[in-house]
């Protein structure tokens, strides 16, 4: 590749799709512990895992299948590809992540904020190795390649069609930290992948 940089070796790609999504899946599980979602179809898995009782990871699986088409004719078919292997090792995590870990008592502002911050580094992670978390993130990635926008504001603005969703489900104060979390994530985003800032190749 041309100005002496090269793209990412395997074994890197590997490496960030392992601590991203681990991340993730750790930030997710104080949300869920707290009973407070993040946005994208994350907090659509959340908000579905809350009103029905089922695990998040195998709904979060199901609940990004429709967007795998968008990735794959949009971006993609690596991008899917790497989609695809973060949101499966997330839901997997995600699922046993009960039988591993046993969280006691945490206090939701604490869930918000640690667990947005880690599934903001989690998704700044992924996307600097051409990987998401599926859904939003494969529309913000998309917009900010063709148009040039900010995938952290692009995030936060589908991310509010969540949070309104949400009061339909939790309670207005789970809502509030629901959102604080999500400011979080949009902020680390919008911090630290700004267009031509990193381009997903390391340099020589």
């Amino acid at each position: 590749m041309d100005n002496g940089q090269t793209r990412h070796r395997f074994h890197e790609d590997v490496l960030a799709i392992l601590l991203g999504s681990a991340c993730a899946a750790l930030g997710v599980g104080l949300y869920e512990h707290a009973q407070i979602l993040i946005g994208s179809t994350a907090g659509i898995s959340l908000l579905i895992s809350y009103a029905t009782g089922w695990s998040f990871g195998p709904v979060f699986f199901v609940v990004n299948l429709p967007f795998y088409w968008l990735a794959w004719q949009r971006v993609g078919h690596q991008f899917t590809f790497k989609t695809f292997a973060a949101i499966a090792l997330l839901s997997w995590i995600s699922w046993n992540l009960q039988g591993w870990v046993e969280i006691g008592e945490v206090e939701p502002l604490f869930s918000a904020l640690m667990g947005g911050a880690l599934i903001g580094l989690g998704v700044l992670a992924l996307f600097r190795h051409r990987g998401s978390l599926g859904g939003f993130n494969i529309l913000a990635l998309y917009i900010q390649d063709r148009y040039g926008w900010s995938a952290g504001k692009v995030q936060m603005a589908l991310d509010g069609l969540v949070m309104l969703a949400a009061f339909f489900v939790l309670p207005v104060e789970n809502v509030l930290y629901s959102i604080l979390g999500a400011a979080v994530l949009a902020g680390i985003l919008t911090l630290n992948h700004r267009p031509g800032r990193y381009t997903g190749v390391s340099s020589n």
